[in-house]
């Protein structure tokens, strides 16, 4: 064999290289953690008044048509202000950013974050996956390049995002997914192990932060999966690529519906109109259908037969809907989170639909599709899909399954926007 065709041994970074960047990131987990839950905590408070506290003050029902209506439209009026308001407006238009962002300046942040706070509490379908990675970034980095001006300025980015994907799922192993999947095909210093090093240390620190002080569990706790056969394999193709195409049908749409939102020109009008139109919906899908979806989600599992197929089929239309209009008119919020509880109603569908197919299953596997659509992140939604059924041999079925389902999106439009507006690919 011609030397040419020999790979040449990849240099290894020295542990004297590796060692300066544990105490940086240690810290920045920590912290990146700790913001996570300082917002999740006061969202949490402020839901208990508002869907509570003031509907049993006031002698209504706290989940009625009405007061749905009325909390997301007031949502959209008090986050409409805050965006016309705030420095820097909460940051740049939800519709055009994911997970990875550049660092805002300093003065977006509180705006940004108050932003997410409100959306959190009020109801609207978004998690809190984009704006609180990018109040991280941007803090790591404005505290980071102050602190250590020495450490290349792009490795605080990278250390928040590991930071809160760490915090957000209560394990470094998405954040080292995701990280994996953001260096692949790009050049790098030493191993893949020595440019996951810091972002791993991070991500464990901001996973350990949240699993002592949260207690995070994402298990639904669905009845035990026994070993595969035929009939699984088969369910699983079948629903993993019917939940893409479903998800592929709100990608195609998002552009039409941010561009009507983005007619009405003024954020006071554009998320109060947003926040009417998801209290509609709210007021049709019910009160499951609200807010980011992790606990309804939850709700969902605990009794699977206790819907029926048309009740399962609304909530997965109302939810696709619902976050649809949500990431379109201007509310500041991530789209994975719903996108769970959209797959999981899509997975009881079809086993309501068709009793062999297993619940573990088909929650996992329209978990999957809807993911990849959405989010166009593989290794994060066979891990999100995963993780909610916590069994070895759904993985081997997902990974089966991943195959179809990434040929029917791979290469099509991402829920995500260029900043003229147009679909990117």
């Amino acid at each position: 064999m011609s030397t040419d065709a020999q790979a040449e041994p990849q240099e290894t970074t020295p542990a004297r290289t590796l060692l300066p960047l544990v105490v940086p990131a240690l810290v920045v987990g920590v912290v990146c953690s700790l913001l996570f839950l300082g917002v999740s905590w006061l969202a949490e408070q402020l839901q208990h008044v508002l869907w509570e506290d003031l509907p049993d003050a006031l002698g209504i029902g706290g989940y009625s048509s009405a007061w749905m209506i009325v909390m997301l439209t007031t949502t959209g009026i008090l986050v409409g202000i805050v965006v016309w308001k705030a420095p820097g407006h909460a940051g740049p238009d939800p519709a055009t950013v994911g997970l990875e962002s550049d660092p805002l300046p300093p003065y977006v942040l509180p705006g940004l974050l108050v932003a997410t706070a409100l959306m959190l509490a009020g109801g609207p379908s978004l998690g809190p996956e984009n704006p609180i990675i990018a109040a991280n970034i941007g803090l790591a980095f404005w505290l980071g390049s102050k602190a250590l001006p020495a450490m290349p300025a792009v490795l605080w980015g990278t250390l928040a995002e590991a930071a809160t994907l760490g915090a957000l799922f209560g394990t470094p192993v998405a954040a080292a997914l995701v990280i994996s999947e953001a260096l692949a095909g790009k050049p790098i210093k030493g191993s893949l192990w020595d440019a996951l090093f810091a972002p791993l240390t991070a991500a464990a620190t901001g996973a350990l932060t949240t699993s002592l002080v949260g207690h995070p569990s994402f298990d639904l706790g669905l009845p035990a999966f026994p070993l595969p056969d035929w009939g699984d394999l088969l369910s699983v193709l079948v629903v993993a690529s019917a939940a893409a195409v479903l998800g592929m049908a709100a990608v195609y749409a998002f552009p039409y519906t941010h561009a009507a939102f983005g007619r009405l020109k003024h954020p006071m009008l554009m998320l109060p109109v947003g926040g009417l139109v998801l209290g509609l919906l709210g007021a049709l899908g019910g009160h499951l259908t609200l807010f980011k979806g992790l606990n309804e989600v939850a709700a969902l599992a605990q009794d699977p037969e206790g819907w029926s197929a048309g009740q399962f089929a609304l909530m997965t239309v109302v939810k696709l809907a619902a976050l649809l209009i949500a990431a379109s008119c201007g509310f500041r919020g991530g789209r994975i989170f719903p996108a769970v509880f959209i797959g999981t109603a899509f997975g009881l569908l079809a086993h309501a639909l068709v009793p062999g197919v297993h619940p573990a299953v088909g929650v996992s596997a329209g978990v999957l599709g809807i993911l990849l659509a959405i989010t166009r992140q593989g290794w994060v939604s066979l891990f999100v899909a995963a993780i909610l059924v916590a069994s070895p041999p759904i993985l081997v079925l997902l990974c089966i399954a991943s195959l179809p389902a990434w040929l029917l999106v791979t290469g099509r439009p991402q829920m995500q926007l260029h900043d003229d507006g147009t679909a990117l690919r």
